[in-house]
């Protein structure tokens, strides 16, 4: 069975970026974001490609976009038009990773069999916002607290939440 993984980071009021732009730089999440999508295919939404600084090395990138004609600037990059056409291009995957943004994180929570959560420690302003959990369907099975130091402008906690 193919597990589909959510991955995200977002403040203690869900906020997750504003403007396109994330609203924290954390080293220590990064790495995390790194290690657990390497090799296995990424499904985000349009703008949340548009935001990265090209395509992430060793990780093919599915782009949902609802518009037909947009095109894509990358070889590495596929286009789909629905999330299930994204999830239809990676039926040989064992592990799949929703990556964003707010409304592909929506879309995607019930069909979701993982969720990787970075708590960031800190309330933000922001445009895009993370769904909120319902625990009644997600039972959170880990959390590693990460404190604030000289890299990392606020202490945060990386939890991992499994389908009941």
């Amino acid at each position: 069975m193919r597990e589909l993984i959510i991955i995200a980071a977002a403040g203690t009021n869900n906020a997750l970026g504003k403007d396109n732009k994330l609203l924290w730089h954390l080293p220590d999440d990064f790495k995390h974001f790194k290690a657990s999508t390497m090799g296995c295919p990424m499904i985000m939404g349009r703008k949340t490609y548009e935001s990265l600084p090209g395509p992430l090395p060793n990780r093919c990138h599915i782009v949902i976009s609802r518009n037909e004609s947009y095109c894509l600037d990358n070889d590495d990059c596929v286009l789909a038009h629905s999330i299930d056409k994204a999830l239809e291009l990676c039926k040989d995957a064992k592990k799949v990773f929703i990556i964003g943004g707010g409304e592909l994180y929506k879309q995607s929570m019930n069909q979701a069999t993982q969720i990787l959560l970075t708590r960031v420690n800190n309330e933000f302003e922001a445009d895009a916002f993370f769904p909120t959990i319902d625990e009644s369907i997600w039972k959170k099975t880990e959390s590693i607290h990460h404190p604030k130091d000289d890299r990392h402008a606020f202490d945060f906690s990386i939890e991992t939440y499994k389908r009941r």
